[in-house]
C-alpha cells in the first residue's frame, strides 16, 4: 500500500505545474459535488449573480465542473490531462507564464461568448480548446481513436465533435472550444508570420514575474564571498607557487 501511495505521489508531483493545478481543481470540484459539499447551482455561470450578488467565483467554477461522476467525466478528464500536459511539456516548455496567459485568453473569450448564449459550464469547451491548439501544432501526428479511426491530428477536434453528437451532447460547447482555439492559434502561430503581421498576444510582464523563475545572468561574475565555499584562500601565484604535494622530489 505504501508503494502505491509513493508511486501516486511521485506521478502527481512530476506533472507540470499548470496541468497539476488545473486537473486537481477539476477533480476536487467534481468530487465536492458528488459528496454534496456544493451543488452545481452554486457553480454555474450566471452574470446576474456575479454582478449583483458579487459571486465572483462563478467566473472560475464553470471551467472546473465536468458533470457528475461517470463516463462523460472520466472521458473529459483523460483528454484534459493528456493534452494539457503535452502542451505544457512541449509547446510551452519553460514558458509557464505564456501557458497561463493562454488559459486566461481562452477563459475571457468563453465568458464573453456566454453573455450572448445560454452556456452554464465551460469545462468541455476548454478541453476542446486545448486539444485544438495541440492538434494544429502537431499536424503531422497520426491519431488512433479507440482503435476505430486513424487520422491526422488536425481532425481530432472534429472527431470529438462527432463523438459528442453520438453521446447526445450539445455541439455548441465543442464548437465554442474549437472557435476559441482557432482564434488563439491564428493570433499566436499564423498572423505574426504573415506579411504585415505582428504579435498581438504578449504575455504581461507581471505574469512572467509571477509564474516564470528568474534565470541567472550567464555573464554575472559573483564576488569571492558569494561563491560556493567562500574565499579561495591560498590559491594564486604568491601563496601557492612554492607548495608541492608531499612525496615529490624537489
Amino acid at each position: 500500500m505504501a508503494n502505491v501511495q509513493t508511486v501516486v505521489a511521485q506521478w502527481f508531483l512530476e506533472m507540470p505545474p499548470v496541468t497539476r493545478v488545473y486537473t486537481t481543481a477539476c477533480v476536487m470540484t467534481t468530487v465536492a459535488v458528488f459528496l454534496e459539499v456544493v451543488t452545481p447551482f452554486q457553480l454555474y455561470f450566471n452574470p446576474s449573480l456575479i454582478f449583483y450578488k458579487f459571486q465572483v467565483w462563478r467566473l472560475i467554477t464553470p471551467f472546473l465542473f465536468f458533470g457528475n461522476l461517470g463516463f462523460n467525466f472520466f472521458f473529459n478528464m483523460i483528454f484534459t490531462y493528456r493534452y494539457c500536459r503535452m502542451l505544457e511539456e512541449v509547446s510551452f516548455r519553460g514558458k509557464c507564464a505564456d501557458y497561463v496567459f493562454m488559459f486566461l485568453f481562452g477563459a475571457v473569450f468563453m465568458i464573453l461568448f456566454a453573455f450572448f448564449v445560454n452556456l452554464l459550464f465551460f469545462g468541455q469547451a476548454f478541453t476542446i480548446m486545448l486539444v485544438y491548439v495541440w492538434a494544429r501544432r502537431n499536424s503531422s501526428a497520426r491519431m488512433n481513436f479507440f482503435g476505430l479511426l486513424t487520422f491526422n491530428a488536425p481532425y481530432l477536434p472534429w472527431v470529438l465533435l462527432c463523438f459528442s453528437i453520438l453521446l447526445g451532447n450539445s455541439i455548441a460547447v465543442d464548437v465554442l472550444g474549437m472557435a476559441v482555439g482557432h482564434v488563439y492559434y491564428f493570433l499566436e502561430d499564423v498572423f505574426p508570420y504573415q506579411r504585415g503581421g505582428r504579435r498581438l498576444l504578449v504575455t504581461p510582464q507581471w505574469l512572467k514575474s509571477l509564474c516564470d523563475p528568474v534565470t541567472e545572468d550567464p555573464d554575472y561574475n559573483p564576488a569571492p564571498e558569494e561563491r560556493p565555499g567562500g574565499f579561495n584562500w591560498g590559491v594564486g601565484a604568491g601563496a601557492g607557487a612554492g607548495i608541492q604535494p608531499q612525496g615529490e622530489d624537489e
